[in-house]
């Protein structure tokens, strides 16, 4: 057994280090792999040059992500360092190949071939290039290992699947999907469907991933492969495994997630050597009895099933240590896997214990719900009738209402409205986010017969997190029953939007509405004979109950926070600070256990149980009520593994590890938690291009203002976003127009002539608004609008109300406007963006027109500032030109080349040629060469414009001395 095998199975196999009870595709060893190939291949090199080879390439990934960790990722570029065998390509090939097209102009040979590997699936249509390679050097592809490919083209990846045969050293074959996205963001299918027959003779293959793809039967040739050991086929469309899947005798990791799988054939109980199988995500309601055979298995996983009971030969399963059965219609285990020593078991999201239910009875033809009629609003359409047959109604923004039949004896008319979301009465719980405006539905009074279907559109997608509806009573929130599921396309808005995503719940009356994200709430029913529970957003969290540590059932409730460690490096001032995840732990009825509890949290980030520093290892104990933080390292036994730190409690809080070289005070902690739950936000004020009277005003947090400000720029003009400012969620803030501008205070958002706004991090807080200048100012009028805070919450951070910049404690940022000069009709003269007349070079050198300039200026786009740098334009300058001239690049470029031009003037002959060697420089030969062009071509009107005028001295002098 190798080292490193050694080393993967020490972390795996110790119970304080912690189990990886998750609902991730597991790793895949490769060391085993590698005793496979050895013991099955002896042409293969020796077990410490492929050790060495790939000790650095085993990582994790997720199911919806990419695949387990072996032999596939060997061939992933962004982890393989440069081999030595990059050099021994010959540099003939690598000069004569050209690979333009398929792949980009930048991708030369060496980039994706070595003697063993060629990676493909880098590149959108990269799998064409197979083709092109065989054709030309033959001899070097015949000595691949490891081959990757996407198969997001068909074309590409049916000329590619022609060449397979050919490559008889591969050792594993990766071609999958998803590996690309299209405009609107959705990941591109894969198109693979089966494998050629002829990839029987690749008999040295040893790892093979086909998922994400359109696979719905097993491909024959698999079943002919001596020695494959891992097959990936996750994500496709399998419904049925063949009869003849024992013939792979060799697998030793088996992944078949996000199928479409029924059942499970007997026969797969002939795969003595398999180790780890996952079959989760597939619609599984029963297990053959024969997987009890597969008596190496070490992890089954078969979460989100329909499983109703698990066979009793799974007692025979000794070497089974994981079973990972969450989310199924399991309410019993077999008491004889109670038995097995090693073996943990995620039993979550199972109705354990409950009896069973009656399946409803099937309507009769006469009873069967009538097609109810749909009903699509406008955004001033307000109000809608509802009659006895019921509606389905769609609402401007995508939210939708289900009204069923005989919800309603008469008709009733039904009014909707979302309203301000008012910091009085919107209050959310710690690290909630609200995901959009409040919804009113009127009248509330009314109570239905039968229970209406609200669906508000949301468009959160943080898997950290769950989004929840909430109603308001008039006294309170309260928090619905809510299921998430996604619309229809034909229910966007805009016909290019993507299907909207729905948070539904039923009610019986109508009030008011929210739809708010919030970390993943994990909850457990306890027993008084003990659990092991893990989180579903890390799994390295754990807590781990003894039996008798309540005499009665118990609601447990877990949230894992994820910390950004930069951020906290930055608030605590100390550069080697780091921090766990934060860990919430609440318990119903609220009382201390009876016996201590186990609580395994991840170290933090960076920080390993061999490089800890213990004294600088702090647990802090957060009260929920108080808002304090108290540490309490030396009142715990804290135990320290290789991952993971673990200690025992009694009773329920928050609870975060700190790893701090300077000392560790618990208000400091308090003050960055509290720092943490802002939002870092930039204001912008732009002008609309056509009409500067119109202005728009917009808060955003700050990973979104890229963004914004693209999408903007052709319709709107003006200053840059503001600062970094932080702001509370709910927090509310003015905005006003000073020194000569103006707005209408007739507004009802207006407060003393300050615009009104509350911050809500996931809503679009903005204001259009038209300004006029003060009386009595002519020309250009240059004014600022300025933003302040307005009534602030109990509670803020004492950071957050230091005086920043300005006379006034409370500004938080000022940006500049202009309103151009009017004409004679009263309206804006648009100022154009102008340059002086200007020439570059000189006749004999080269010279270049104003004119030119322009020309080649229209055709450097998005290469601007790498062609700026090589012109030798200071980074400083770039970036006040790009300051200047954000959405505008034209204006841009522009600016940047007759920046440097206007530079050229005292700086003698070869300016032209400065700027053709700086396009080489940046890629852009293509701009070079019309350069040369134009500079040729104007020598050529020089030299004949002095022979008209009998300039031309060196002809002269010929003709002299021929005389």
């Amino acid at each position: 057994m190798s080292s490193m095998e050694k080393s993967l199975q020490g972390e795996t196999t110790s119970d304080d280090d912690g189990d990886k009870t998750t609902d991730d595709v597991a790793v895949t060893p490769t060391s085993r792999c590698e005793e496979a190939i050895l013991d099955k291949n002896d042409k293969l090199q020796s077990n410490e040059q492929l050790e060495s080879e790939v000790s650095n390439q085993v990582q994790t990934h997720r199911d919806g992500d990419a695949s387990p960790s072996s032999f596939m990722d060997t061939c992933n570029p962004s982890i393989s360092s440069p081999s030595s065998s990059n050099k021994s390509l010959s540099s003939s090939s690598t000069s004569v190949l050209c690979l333009t097209p398929p792949l980009p102009p930048s991708v030369e040979l060496s980039d994706v071939l070595t003697d063993t590997r060629l990676t493909l699936d880098v590149y959108q249509g990269g799998a064409s290039a197979l083709a092109l390679l065989w054709s030309s050097i033959p001899e070097q592809l015949q000595r691949l290992r490891y081959l990757r490919l996407g198969s997001e083209d068909k074309h590409a990846l049916d000329g590619a699947l022609g060449v397979l045969h050919n490559l008889t050293e591969l050792r594993s074959l990766a071609i999958r999907g998803n590996r690309f996205y299209d405009t609107q963001g959705n990941s591109l299918p894969g198109f693979l469907t089966t494998l050629p027959t002829s990839l029987a003779s690749n008999s040295l293959l040893v790892h093979v991933d086909l998922s994400f793809n359109d696979i719905s039967v097993l491909p024959s040739c698999l079943l002919s492969l001596p020695v494959l050991s891992t097959l990936l086929l996750c994500h496709n469309c399998l419904s049925e495994l063949p009869s003849d899947i024992g013939q792979m005798s060799s697998l030793t990791y088996l992944s078949l997630t996000g199928n479409k799988l029924a059942a499970l054939p007997a026969c797969l109980g002939q795969l003595k050597e398999l180790q780890t199988l996952d079959v989760s995500n597939n619609l599984l309601e029963d297990l053959p009895n024969e997987i009890g055979s597969l008596v190496d298995l070490v992890k089954l996983e078969l979460s989100h099933n329909k499983l109703k009971r698990l066979p009793e030969t799974m007692g025979s399963l000794h070497s089974l240590r994981e079973l990972l059965v969450f989310s199924n219609d399991l309410r019993f285990i077999p008491s004889n896997l109670n038995e097995l020593p090693l073996l943990k078991i995620d039993i979550r999201d199972n109705p354990l214990g409950q009896p069973l239910t009656p399946p409803p009875l099937p309507l009769s033809p006469n009873e069967a719900e009538p097609n109810i009629p749909e009903l699509h609003l406008l955004f001033n359409q307000h109000r809608f009738t509802v009659k006895s047959v019921g509606c389905h109604v769609f609402l401007p923004g995508g939210t939708q209402l289900l009204f069923p039949p005989g919800c309603l004896q008469t008709p009733t008319t039904i009014k909707w409205a979302e309203r301000r979301p008012k910091q009085k009465w919107v209050l959310l719980e710690e690290h909630d986010i609200l995901l959009r405006r409040p919804l009113e539905l009127r009248p509330h009074g009314i109570t239905f017969l039968k229970p209406v279907e609200v669906c508000m559109a949301h468009g959160h997608r943080k898997k950290c997190n769950e989004v929840i509806v909430r109603k308001y009573d008039g006294k309170s929130w309260s928090t619905l029953p809510t299921s998430l599921r996604k619309g229809n396309v034909k229910d966007s808005i805009h016909p290019l939007e993507r299907r909207p995503r729905l948070a539904c719940c039923y009610v019986s009356q109508f009030s008011w509405f929210i739809v708010v994200a919030r970390p993943v709430r994990d909850s457990y029913s306890l027993s008084p004979e003990g659990a092991l529970f893990v989180s579903s957003v890390d799994p390295g969290v754990k807590l781990i109950f003894p039996a008798d540590s309540t005499n009665q059932t118990r609601t447990i409730t877990l949230q894992v926070l994820q910390v950004s460690v930069p951020e906290v490096q930055v608030l605590c001032g100390d550069p080697e600070a780091s921090v766990s995840p934060l860990l919430c732990l609440s318990q119903t009825p609220s009382m201390q256990f009876l016996q201590p509890v186990k609580v395994q949290v991840p170290l933090p980030l960076g920080i390993t149980g061999h490089t800890v520093d213990k004294s600088c290892l702090h647990l802090l104990h957060g009260d929920p009520t108080g808002q304090t933080w108290t540490d309490i390292t030396s009142h715990v036994s804290l135990y320290v593994t290789h991952l993971y730190a673990i200690f025992y409690v009694t009773h329920f809080s928050w609870y975060w590890l700190w790893y701090k070289t300077q000392s560790c005070v618990s208000d400091m902690v308090r003050k960055v938690y509290q720092k943490l739950k802002l939002f870092k936000v930039q204001f912008m004020a732009l002008q609309r291009k056509t009409d500067p009277s119109q202005v728009l005003l917009q808060c955003l947090p700050a990973n979104e203002v890229d963004d914004r400000v693209m999408l903007l720029s052709e319709r709107y003009d003006g200053p840059q976003p503001s600062d970094l400012c932080d702001l509370l969620e709910g927090e509310q803030f003015f905005a006003g127009f000073e020194r000569g501008l103006h707005i209408s205070t007739n507004r009802p958002d207006c407060v003393e002539g300050r615009l009104c706004f509350v911050f809500y991090s996931s809503l679009k807080n903005l204001k259009e608004v038209y300004i006029s200048p003060a009386k009595g100012l002519q020309g250009t009028v240059r004014g600022e609008v300025s933003f302040y805070r307005g009534g602030i919450p109990s509670g803020v951070p004492e950071e957050v109300l230091r005086k920043r910049k300005g006379l006034e404690s409370q500004w938080l940022a000022t940006l500049p406007l202009r309103l151009p000069v009017l004409d004679a009709d009263n309206k804006y003269l648009l100022e154009e963006f102008q340059l002086p007349p200007l020439n570059l070079g000189d006749p004999e050198s080269g010279y270049l027109t104003e004119a030119n300039l322009l020309s080649i200026s229209l055709q450097i786009g998005q290469d601007w500032r790498m062609i700026g740098i090589n012109l030798g334009i200071s980074y400083n300058e770039l970036d006040r030109i790009q300051y200047k001239h954000r959405d505008n690049l034209g204006a841009l470029v522009l600016e940047m080349l007759f920046h440097w031009a206007r530079g050229q003037k005292s700086a003698g002959p070869g300016a032209v040629s400065r700027l053709m060697e700086a396009m080489i420089e940046s890629d852009r030969k293509d701009l070079a060469d019309e350069l040369e062009d134009i500079v040729s071509l104007g020598r050529l009107k020089y030299s004949q414009s002095l022979r008209r005028v009998g300039l031309d001295v060196e002809e002269q002098t010929l003709s002299e001395s021929q005389q």
